[in-house]
């Protein structure tokens, strides 16, 4: 099995709470990385098994063993117990591991029942650093089952069956109100709008539905993890600024079959692979930091007269202005731009993005590509 790059996170939490919930997409690894810690598993979604857990329920609370319950958001009793166990023995950490993909039912029980007692961690699909494999990545997206650890031949047929059960299925179930044939329509136009500027008026119209009915639609896809939002940076500069967010797809594969690309074609002969390159980036650096359990904001910066930068980091080193290109050889005037928008936000590091083989570092510039800045090295 191949290691996650969240488990040090994970265990490290809980070590420090109670009970920890372990979040994330659909299909996206939850269960085999909690079973890997050998606790009591509880598969909540089948109706067997919720009865099981009241049989043991006393054996359970007053063991030393860990609990797993996977689909948490399938037996909402289950919060107000944990919640009344938990406070008899508040210092007592490590006792419980709930799965769940993000559902309003889960977040309500945590929220209502486990403020303060719980630990919420994300898992995204696999990652450029956990599987090294950056081509296959980008082309197939890191599901376990259909990206790039799948069988052969399984994209894109897998990520179209996934993205039906979404619609049909784990999408209702959730209280997304809009007919499955609505739900594909709007999966397909928001993949057709991957890296560009949000407009729901447009999207809206395109779909027959008010700006408000998008805006709610969306966020369903981005609680399933399905969707990004980046959000624009608020600098105080005498410039006018881009004020909506940036939309991207999270996995590359899902976005590829949505835009119906073929395995069998040259991906970079496509209209769409500068977007998608760009939003493949973006994931990547979110998901390897969010794993290490590193605190930062992420936006993007366009002001109207067409300076901007692809992400910008806020950390505890500061800010860090990120300009992407789907290039081996940088022109030196993306350097030269990307030094211009550093200084107008406020950027004491730059980084410039590319394919480029080596490295090109300097104190507070640096060219470099995608392994070498994750740290992957080659592989």
């Amino acid at each position: 099995m191949i290691s996650r790059l969240l488990e040090p996170l994970l265990q490290k939490r809980l070590a420090a709470f109670p009970a920890v919930t372990l979040s994330g997409p659909r299909q996206c690894g939850k269960t085999t990385l909690a079973r890997s810690f050998r606790g009591s598993y509880f598969n909540l979604e089948a109706s067997e098994e919720r009865t099981r857990l009241d049989a043991l329920w006393p054996e359970i609370v007053a063991g030393d063993s860990l609990a797993i319950f996977d689909e948490a958001q399938n037996y909402p009793e289950l919060f107000g117990r944990l919640r009344g166990e938990i406070d008899k023995h508040r210092k007592k950490n490590g006792r419980f591991l709930l799965l769940g993909s993000v559902a309003p039912s889960l977040i309500r029980g945590i929220s209502e029942s486990l403020a303060g007692r719980m630990a919420v961690v994300d898992l995204s699909p696999f990652g450029l650093l956990e599987t090294g494999r950056l081509e296959e990545l980008w082309l197939c997206g890191g599901f376990p089952d259909g990206g790039v650890l799948g069988p052969a031949g399984a994209f894109p047929v897998w990520q179209e069956n996934y993205l039906r059960a979404m619609a049909e299925r784990d999408l209702p179930l959730w209280g997304f109100p809009a007919k499955p044939v609505m739900t594909e329509r709007l999966l397909r136009m928001t993949a057709a709008e991957h890296g560009g500027i949000l407009n729901l008026s447009k999207l809206g119209q395109s779909l027959g539905l008010s700006r408000h009915t998008v805006e709610s639609y969306l966020d369903y896809l981005q609680g399933a993890y399905l969707i990004r939002r980046l959000p624009p940076l608020h600098a105080n500069l005498r410039k006018r600024l881009v004020k909506a967010p940036r939309l991207y797809w999270r996995d590359s594969g899902l976005l590829h079959a949505l835009l119906r690309f073929a395995p069998t074609a040259e991906i970079f002969s496509q209209p769409w692979v500068g977007a998608s390159w760009e939003g493949f980036v973006i994931e990547e650096i979110c998901k390897a930091r969010q794993a290490r359990g590193e605190s930062f904001e992420a936006h993007f910066f366009r002001s109207h007269d067409g300076w901007e930068a692809d992400l910008v980091i806020d950390d505890a080193r500061g800010r860090e202005a990120i300009e992407i290109k789907l290039t081996s050889a940088p022109d030196p005037k993306d350097l030269q731009r990307l030094e211009t928008v550093a200084a107008l936000i406020g950027a004491k590091r730059k980084t410039l993005l590319c394919r480029i083989e080596k490295p090109i570092l300097a104190e507070s510039l640096q060219v470099t590509n995608l392994r070498d800045y994750l740290g992957a090295g080659p592989c």
